[in-house]
């Protein structure tokens, strides 16, 4: 499929995601979403695939949903602003937290509204010093969505969710850092040396072990510790048969760094 606000790149094994709006600081409207949601079928089509790089082209990662058309009917009587939800946001976020392979996000300028949680679905999430985080909802006078509510008070706690939720204000990086929303903050001009360094990382990693860490980290959210622990136990089951574990006893029995191929 050829995609006109988004580009898709697959190179041995690593997918490279990008919105690709950089007029519009890459906010979402419905032609994007629906090529969102397909390149995401066609990343997991790829059975060699080991990680998923996310980024925004432009200035800024995202500006979140974009309002701008006077066609919409938005703001009008009747209008149901949670269909878009139900029809592309929603699948969007699930298909993301659903992806068998890590997530490295690597984010600058604005990174707002449903872009924000887009971002943050990422298992790994780098920012510039310039980039900001703001949960701009109720600035249209809606409440957040794209698991805002599910997944913030997690990241950071429920007085810091709820007051960026209900503020609306701008959040630097390194105060998303501090909270524990993000994981770096590099200068502006070392975010893609820091993402190759990461993407290294994951890409030559033990990918199943991985996509069962990401499994267990959503189910122990929502579980009790003796759930949590069944769940670890009948993983770890899982991640002992795999051959990167076998080759990661030989290369500590050999004293060599280990040659995983994700399998």
């Amino acid at each position: 499929m050829a995609f006109e606000n988004i580009r898709l790149e697959l190179v041995e094994g690593v997918a490279r995601l990008t919105l690709a709006r950089p007029a519009a600081l890459n906010a979402f409207n419905r032609p994007m979403l629906r090529e969102l949601l397909q390149a995401l079928e066609d990343i997991r089509a790829h059975k060699t695939l080991r990680l998923l790089i996310l980024r925004g082209d432009g200035r800024g990662f995202s500006s979140g949903a974009d309002l701008s058309s006077g066609s919409s009917a938005a703001g009008t009587a009747g209008f149901d602003a949670g269909a878009v939800l139900e029809e592309y946001y929603n699948p969007l976020i699930e298909q993301m937290f659903d992806l068998p392979v890590p997530i490295l996000a690597g984010v600058q300028g604005p990174v707002v509204g449903a872009g924000c949680m887009l971002a943050l679905v990422a298992d790994i999430v780098v920012a510039t010093s310039s980039t900001y985080f703001m949960q701009a909802f109720v600035h249209a006078g809606l409440v957040p969505d794209c698991g805002s509510q599910w997944l913030l008070p997690r990241l950071i706690g429920r007085a810091r969710a709820l007051a960026m939720m209900m503020l609306g204000e701008r959040i630097p990086a390194q105060t998303a850092r501090d909270w524990g929303l993000i994981f770096d903050v590099v200068e502006d001009n070392k975010l893609e040396e820091r993402l190759r360094e990461i993407a290294d990382k994951l890409a030559n990693g033990p990918t199943r072990a991985y996509t069962l860490i990401r499994a267990g980290v959503r189910r122990g959210l929502e579980t009790s510790l003796h759930e949590t622990l069944q769940l670890e136990r009948a993983a770890q089951r899982e991640a002992g048969n795999t051959l990167d574990f076998a080759e990661g006893v030989a290369a500590f029995r050999q004293k060599r760094l280990p040659r995983f191929t994700g399998r």
